[in-house]
């Protein structure tokens, strides 16, 4: 009977809507985490059609749309992007009847190269009672990577007069990204420290790790042949309480957080007088008790702080090479940065009217209004600060990328790229027409959230990056990679497919959207490939089998964790098994650090948050089960003993995933000293403090960054890792 009401209650699409909603490469059906098939509701394909700028609410609308959608590229001469790889390619030229086409290439060097149209059959059509032809034209195979412009002029037969000229932009990408060049001694593999850079903090920190603590803990791994050190996403967040804590919802993906800003180390801090060194200091002292507290991180306290001390610092003069330093930061940033520092602005002064009781008005949410024409030239002081703010977190992100290179780190920094941005955040308000209105981001129901997810990130719309020419994309990945030796994309799957939630509908009645993966994957693999930059994808979860191989193909490498490798049977998969092309790593920060794991502390969490679908009893006899299985594992392999210690648990894992042959094995900080609280639980907002807790040791006790190189548990568990890949080569013949 319920399963008949369901029936009743599906929307079927018609098959005119279900052809529109193809051609919007919006899907109308999918396979779920449980091996179903769903077809989707009409009301949600109106609902992402809406969206996208597509009015198909009634049949004669969707007749409408669907005529208009296949006309539209016969009307432009030429699509408004083209993303190939290099020694490939072409492009589909629309040329009016007794006309033709000329075509060069105006390449990023300022050179121009020629492009022939050869003899063929060209496709035609009538559109808008005109006969058009669509002529495929073979790009030169030897076109240089890099971003480049396409020209078609189009003259009448017989006449050397154009009547009409059309351009797009050119991206030729490299067609394989190479692997990361690891150590000798380990047979070209390489071994990273992986950290919750907030956590990390020195004696010298403002309650929180900074840039200063990145340099230093990058020059500790360094030192314990660490070639990598992988951290949390450091986009910018907001700039007035409350500071969102989760990296992974910032307020945009180009800029860098300030809240990672070390006051001290900007130059101008050196020459301050006498009163503001005073108030500098002072301003520290606010917070740099918490240094040494274990039990959480409060960004809203130590952004205050560092607003204060850092408004003192910008108002100190600049020598004219500072200055001229500054100004071509600036300039090369150009009005992206600007707009972000606009945002900024306006988020102090309307938290100011907001405490007076002022509502802000709805102007203020369109950069294109007059109010906020207004307000950019009002505002324009606080808009220089936050563009200040920028320049100095990059000199200090720079600053760490040189003290990880100089402790012999041979990739450094490995930065990660948050899926999406916040909806009132910097990036959906200064890009409004960039990101789908009315949609959010999530995940389709699985056998972790049965609802499914939603994670409160607006979409960019795919033919919208196209119009762009993707330099949304490649600004975002261009400034991320600039100081940095390799880039981890989160849930890389969203260059391929995202997960769109229709607002009001809930998660479970959305549907996936495809982006143009070529495309997409191409920018990102140029820009990596000009930084010198290895690319890590997420991959973990529901992910088709071609995505990992076609990734793989690119050079991009994948992701495994310990406990999610299982055969068939469900036992762990041998680390022999794993892909080559891959960063695999015993844990991630969505779970548990392996000694609050092997303790069951993560069953009682969840029991105590309410999270637990199952008898507490049943949860803990599972992790039991999950563990006394590894640990057999373990002693099959003559890793450990009959009564291992904790610490003797963790480093066996470890020198277990060594016999892997993936490229890079990363190793948690938090597992690295004993950590056992986890940083993020899933499913849960206030209840618990995710993203807000110190690195500490298995007593619960603070770790400092001075502290790790004398760590015993630091020190011991990187020389296993180190003898481990060691051994692994020289048996192999690779050392």
């Amino acid at each position: 009977m319920e399963a008949d009401s369901e029936r009743l209650a599906f929307d079927p699409p018609s098959a005119a809507l279900a052809r529109l909603a193809d051609s919007w490469d919006i899907a109308t059906g999918y396979w779920s985490f449980f091996g179903d098939w769903v077809e989707v509701p009409a009301s949600t394909l109106r609902a992402v059609l809406q969206a996208m700028g597509v009015e198909a609410q009634t049949e004669p609308d969707v007749e409408a749309a669907l005529a208009a959608t296949e006309a539209a590229p016969w009307r432009e001469l030429l699509p408004p992007s083209i993303v190939v790889q290099a020694g490939s390619g072409e492009v589909a030229v629309h040329v009016a009847d007794h006309h033709d086409v000329s075509l060069a290439v105006a390449l990023e060097d300022g050179s121009w190269r020629d492009v022939g149209v050869p003899d063929q059959q060209p496709e035609s059509r009538m559109v808008d009672d005109s006969l058009v032809w669509e002529v495929r034209v073979a790009l030169p195979a030897d076109l240089p990577l890099g971003w480049h412009t396409l020209h078609a002029w189009q003259r009448p037969h017989g006449s050397g007069e154009v009547d009409r000229e059309g351009t797009c932009v050119l991206v030729v990408s490299p067609t394989h990204l190479p692997l990361p060049a690891g150590r000798p001694e380990y047979g070209g593999r390489a071994w990273g420290l992986m950290a919750q850079l907030y956590s990390v903090r020195s004696r010298r920190s403002w309650g929180m790790g900074d840039f200063a603590d990145l340099a230093d803990l990058a020059a500790v791994a360094g030192s314990e042949r660490s070639d990598f050190l992988l951290i949390n996403p450091i986009h910018a967040a907001e700039v007035t309480s409350p500071i969102e804590p989760s990296p992974y919802l910032p307020a945009t993906r180009r800029f860098l957080a300030p809240l990672y800003v070390r006051p001290e180390d900007i130059r101008e801090a050196a020459y301050l007088a006498p009163d503001d060194r005073a108030q500098v200091a002072a301003a520290r002292a606010t917070v740099s008790a918490s240094n040494t507290d274990p039990s959480r991180i409060d960004r809203d306290a130590a952004w205050a702080a560092k607003r204060a001390a850092l408004q003192v610092i910008h108002s100190a003069p600049r020598s004219s090479g500072r200055q001229r330093s500054l100004d071509a930061f600036l300039e090369r940033q150009g009005p992206p940065l600007a707009d972000f520092a606009l945002w900024c602005a306006l988020e102090e002064h309307y938290a100011v009217t907001l405490a007076a009781g002022e509502e802000r008005p709805a102007e203020a949410w369109d950069i294109g209004s007059d109010l906020v024409a207004r307000l950019r030239m009002e505002l324009a002081g606080r808009v220089a600060f936050h563009s200040w703010l920028q320049w100095i977190a990059e000199e200090q992100i720079a600053a760490a990328q040189a003290a990880a290179h100089d402790a012999g780190m041979r990739i450094g920094l490995m930065h990660d790229l948050a899926v999406g941005v916040h909806t009132k955040g910097s990036d959906a308000w200064s890009m409004r027409d960039m990101y789908a209105p009315g949609i959010t981001v999530g995940a389709p129901p699985d056998m972790y959230n049965q609802q499914g997810q939603d994670w409160s990130q607006p979409p960019w719309l795919p033919k919208a990056l196209e119009g762009a020419g993707y330099r949304p994309l490649r600004d975002m990945v261009r400034n991320l990679v600039r100081h940095a030796g390799a880039l981890r994309v989160d849930h890389i799957i969203g260059f391929f497919r995202l997960w769109w939630i229709p607002a009001g509908l809930g998660a479970t009645a959305g549907t996936y959207v495809r982006y143009d993966h070529e495309a997409m994957i191409g920018v990102l693999a140029l820009e990596a490939h000009r930084a010198g930059a290895v690319v890590i994808g997420e991959d973990l979860g529901n992910v088709e089998p071609w995505v990992r191989e076609y990734l793989s193909a690119r050079g991009i490498l994948g992701t495994s964790v310990l406990w999610f490798e299982n055969e068939a049977d469900g036992r762990p998969m041998p680390p022999e098994h794993y892909r080559k092309a891959l960063l695999a790593t015993v844990n991630t920060h969505d779970l548990p650090p392996t000694a609050g794991y092997l303790a069951e502390d993560h069953v009682r969490l969840r029991a105590r948050l309410g999270l637990l679908t199952q008898p507490v009893e049943e949860a803990h006899a599972d992790a039991r089960r999950e563990r006394e299985t590894m640990l057999a594992v373990l002693r099959g392999r003559g890793l450990i003993g009959d009564d291992p210690t904790e610490q003797q648990i963790i480093e066996a894992l470890h020198v277990y995933l060594a016999a892997a042959e993936s490229v890079l094995l990363g190793v948690s900080l938090v597992d690295a000293v004993g950590e056992r609280r986890v940083q993020n639980q899933p499913g849960t907002d206030t209840q618990y403090p995710n993203w807000q807790v110190p690195l500490a040791d298995s007593a619960g006790e603070p770790v400092l960054v001075e502290d790790l190189a004398a760590n015993e548990r630091f020190v011991s568990l990187a020389g296993a890792v180190d003898h481990a890949l060691r051994r692994v080569a020289r048996e192999r013949g690779l050392a």
